[in-house]
Order: structure tokens, then C-alpha cells, then sequence
């Protein structure tokens, strides 16, 4: 009796391991280039990630500063395609979008091989449905604890692969697979972004987002902890400008001018950042040796690993 409760409990870990996919997180952050906050006072996390890819970045972080510094001046040698001995900001612009897309492909690449299981080159949805929920559909997912969600999350990931699936054939090419996975990435899968945050942000499932819903997402406060002034800024954001119409909630229109704010490059933001505080000769451009010598900021180390680790224990202090 027990190797069967011990059979079942590991049949759980393995349906979860595959139902929750990359895509399940909050995608409406993804459009940027890090997870982190941008807050160069408080450590270059965002920089790091949004310069090497967030894979990358985190291999950095492993190497001494010296190797850092090696791989540095090689990447510097890569971005600099003409040649000239500078770094454009054309140049940084281009390879910050580019590490960022590769990011996409391998995380995608990731995937495709998990549900891709005939190897024909496409991923029908009963191909990913099956390898991802396949244990628990016969037994209408009887066996899992919290079923209601299980149910959900299928009933979510088939609509959000039907509207990935332009053609509406059922199957997926690579590029719906990717808008699948990275729906922020694709204009005509925006609907999918803003109905999922609303679903994400409403608990009490009336369709829109009040303002302690809109703050729940973001802060949870501990006991007899007072509010921080940051969540005080972002009650103001909500009444002053998120909710447009001033009715006291957020409709599916104001979150989308919300989570898709236009037109904003990410990267060449991050392009301009990252060249206005190395541009120690103020000529918007920058070499090798400006590079280096502010090269924390654009690449992790053991070293400053342990030093952001160190700011994070005191901020928690």
C-alpha cells in the first residue's frame, strides 16, 4: 500500500513537473529584458542579464572576477563588428536584442524536444496535451490533490495554443510553438497576455482587477509590518493613472495599456544606460578599455555574486 501512495505521489511530481511549463509564469514581464528591478544602487543584476541573456548570466557568476574579465573582452571584440576598435550604441543595441531572442530559441528548443515526441517537426495539441497532462486525463484528475487548478491550467494552455495555432489546423509550427510559450513576443497574441494577467490578478473572479487585488500581486504584508512607500506610489499609480476611467477597477483595456505600454525597446534603453555610465569621454561611443573598466556592470563574477548576496541579507535585515 505504501509503494502505490509512493507510485502516485511521484505520477503528481512528474504531471507537475511538465504542467507548468515556462509559459505558465506571469508573462507580462517578460517583455523586459530581466526579472530583476533596475536599480543600479542596489546591484547590476538587471544589466548582467539584460547584456548576456539570462542563461548566460548566470554562468558568469560562477567564474572569478579575472575569467569574467577575459570573457568580457572577448564578447567586446564580437559586438564590435566593424571593426573600429569602438562599441556603438547600433552595435550594443543589436547584441542586447540578439542575446535576448537567443534566450527565446534555446528555451524553445528546450521544449520542442520534450513535446515533439513523433520527431515530424510540429507539435499537435493533443501531441502536448498528452505529454503534459497525459496520466491524469483518463481519470479526469481524479488522483491529484488540487484539481480544480489542474483543470484550469488545461483549459488555459488549450486556449492560449489555439491562439497561437494561426491556421487553426492543430498542430504547431515552430513559430506558433514559440508564441506559444513567449505570447508577449508576438503582436497578435496580446489578447492572450491581458486575459491571462487579469485571471492572474482577479481573485474574486469578477472579469476586472480592483485596487487590493492590483496590491496583492505586488505585496503581502507581514504581521504588524507598516506599508512601504513604494506600495504606497503604486496606489496612487492606480487610482491617478492606471485606472483610466476612474471606476475603481482595472477592464481588460486598462490593464493592456498597463502591461503594453507601446513601443518601448527594451534594449535600447539598456543600450544608452549601459553607454552613458562607461562613456567616461562623453563621445557616445565606447572602447574595450572604458568596457573593462567598468566591467561588473556589464558581467557577474563569484565576487560580486557574493557581494549582491551580502546588500540582499542587509536589505532583509
Amino acid at each position: 500500500m505504501m509503494l502505490l501512495k509512493s507510485l502516485a505521489s511521484l505520477c503528481v511530481l512528474a504531471v507537475a513537473a511538465f504542467a507548468v511549463p515556462a509559459q505558465e509564469k506571469r508573462i507580462h514581464h517578460h517583455s523586459d529584458l530581466s526579472d530583476h528591478v533596475h536599480d543600479d544602487a542596489h546591484g547590476f543584476q538587471y544589466d548582467h542579464e539584460a547584456f548576456l541573456g539570462k542563461e548566460e548570466a548566470k554562468t558568469f557568476d560562477q567564474l572569478t572576477p579575472e575569467e569574467s574579465k577575459d570573457k568580457l573582452a572577448k564578447i567586446v571584440d564580437r559586438i564590435d563588428t566593424d571593426k573600429d576598435g569602438y562599441v556603438t550604441h547600433a552595435e550594443l543595441h543589436y547584441w542586447i536584442k540578439h542575446r535576448q531572442r537567443r534566450y527565446i530559441e534555446e528555451n524553445v528548443n528546450k521544449h520542442w524536444h520534450d513535446y515533439d515526441k513523433n520527431q515530424d517537426g510540429k507539435i499537435g495539441w493533443e501531441e502536448y496535451k498528452n505529454t503534459t497532462y497525459g496520466y491524469y486525463l483518463d481519470e479526469e484528475f481524479d488522483d491529484v490533490e488540487d484539481k480544480a487548478t489542474y483543470k484550469s491550467m488545461l483549459t488555459r494552455d488549450e486556449r492560449r495554443f489555439k491562439s497561437a495555432d494561426r491556421d487553426g489546423d492543430g498542430i504547431a509550427t515552430r513559430e506558433e510553438f514559440t508564441a506559444f510559450l513567449h505570447p508577449e513576443e508576438f503582436d497578435y497574441m496580446k489578447g492572450v497576455v491581458v486575459q491571462e494577467t487579469v485571471e492572474d490578478i482577479d481573485k474574486n473572479g469578477d472579469g476586472k482587477i480592483n485596487l487590493d487585488e492590483y496590491i496583492g500581486d505586488m505585496y503581502t504584508p507581514e504581521n504588524g509590518e507598516s506599508e512601504p512607500d513604494w506600495v504606497q506610489t503604486e496606489r496612487k499609480h492606480f487610482s491617478e493613472f492606471r485606472d483610466t476611467n476612474k471606476d475603481g477597477y482595472l477592464d481588460a483595456s486598462e490593464v493592456a495599456h498597463w502591461i503594453l505600454p507601446g513601443e518601448v525597446d527594451h534594449a535600447d534603453n539598456e543600450a544608452k544606460h549601459l553607454i552613458h555610465e562607461t562613456d567616461t569621454d562623453k563621445d557616445e561611443k565606447i572602447t574595450k578599455k572604458e568596457i573593462l573598466a567598468n566591467w561588473n556592470m556589464f558581467v557577474g563574477s563569484q565576487a560580486t555574486n557574493y557581494g549582491e548576496d551580502l546588500t540582499k541579507r542587509h536589505d532583509e535585515l
